[in-house]
Order: C-alpha cells, then sequence, then structure tokens
C-alpha cells in the first residue's frame, strides 16, 4: 500500500471517530436547547394565562364596588323592595368570595340576574330615572360589563392557547414530568347564558 493511501485510510478512520464521539454530543446539545426552549415557551403561555385572568379579577372587583352605591341609591326609591336587596347582596359575597374561574364565572352569572332583578325594579320608579347618581351607575356598570367581556374572551384565549401546549406532544411530556396544571375555561353554562340578558346601558 503505498503512504499517500495509508495516511488517507488514517485521516478517514479519524474523522470517523470524531463524528461517531461528537455525534452525541450534538443530539444531547440539541436536545437540552430543545427543552429549555420547550419549558420557556410553556412558563411564558402559563404567565400570560395568569395575567389575563388578573384582568377578569381587576374588572369583577370594579364591578362588585359599584354594587353598595346602586342598591342605596335605588332603596332611596324603592324602600320595601327587602329580598331584592338582600339577593344582590349576597350575589355580591359570593362573587367576593369566589376562587377559581369556574367558581368566580357560577358567581358572576349570579350577580348579573340578581342586578337584572333590582334593574327591573327599578324601571318601576320613572322618577329614579332622572337621578345623575343612577344615570351614572348605570353607565358604568355597562361599561364594566364590556370590559368583564372583553376580559373573559382575552383569558379564555390564552387559555386555550396554554392547555392545547401541555395537552399535546411533545409539551405534554414536559408539563407532565414539570406538573404544568391546566387551566380552565372562565365561562357560564349555555342555558345561564340564555337565562341571563342584562343589559345596563341607557337606551
Amino acid at each position: 500500500m503505498r503512504p499517500g493511501a495509508a495516511l488517507r485510510d488514517i485521516n478517514r478512520c479519524k474523522g470517523m471517530t470524531l463524528v461517531i464521539f461528537l455525534l452525541p454530543l450534538a443530539v444531547a446539545f440539541f436536545g437540552v436547547f430543545f427543552t429549555i426552549m420547550l419549558y420557556n415557551r410553556l412558563v411564558t403561555s402559563r404567565n400570560r394565562t395568569r395575567e389575563a385572568w388578573s384582568g377578569i379579577d381587576v374588572q369583577l372587583k370594579r364591578r362588585a364596588s359599584l354594587i353598595p352605591n346602586l342598591v342605596e341609591t335605588v332603596r332611596g326609591y324603592a324602600t320595601h323592595e327587602h329580598e331584592v336587596f338582600a339577593e344582590v347582596t349576597k350575589a355580591r359575597g359570593a362573587l367576593a368570595s369566589a376562587s377559581g374561574p369556574i367558581a368566580a364565572a357560577m358567581a358572576d352569572q349570579g350577580l348579573t340576574a340578581a342586578l337584572g332583578r333590582l334593574m327591573a325594579v327599578a324601571e318601576n320608579y320613572p322618577q329614579l330615572q332622572a337621578v345623575q347618581s343612577f344615570v351614572q351607575l348605570q353607565t358604568e356598570l355597562g361599561d364594566t360589563e364590556e370590559k368583564v367581556a372583553y376580559a373573559r374572551q382575552f383569558y379564555n384565549v390564552n387559555a386555550m392557547d396554554y392547555n392545547t401546549r401541555i395537552q399535546t406532544f411533545p409539551g405534554n411530556q414536559l408539563a407532565a414530568w414539570f406538573k404544568f396544571e391546566p387551566f380552565t375555561y372562565f365561562a357560564a353554562e349555555e342555558s345561564a347564558q340564555r337565562d341571563v340578558q342584562v343589559n345596563f346601558a341607557r337606551a
């Protein structure tokens, strides 16, 4: 065998040895990099969903803060409607103590229904419709309802994106290892949505 051919064989063997040695390292590096990237995406998606939920919480608290003034304003004209006032107060308390999207959604629907009955009572008192504080509260409640609806939609979109990530491969494997839990949606039952149709905006 010529010296040049022998040298080429030696170099070829060295190259193959280097490839065999580096290939597992490259695969391992890619695996670690991909895992880190996937983990960071899951964390980002989870944090985005939590932030979206805080948006709902802020609007629900803002809405609840308007209720006492609304009740007192109506009470000034409809003093005998004790049952309606008690129902609104109870529903507001249920919303304040609700924890998590499912409980909050149910409590929110209960409060909306109670407010609907309160507004129906208010309609029986034309003089109340001319009170500036009542008109302002109606406007603020209507504005808050719109913001709650937007915040709910934004949260549900983010929750769906996050849940999809942790339920599809390979994210589901990483989610199981690091215990990423799914988010529940903030949505009322269809029957409740049909039954509760309250418009706080003035015509």
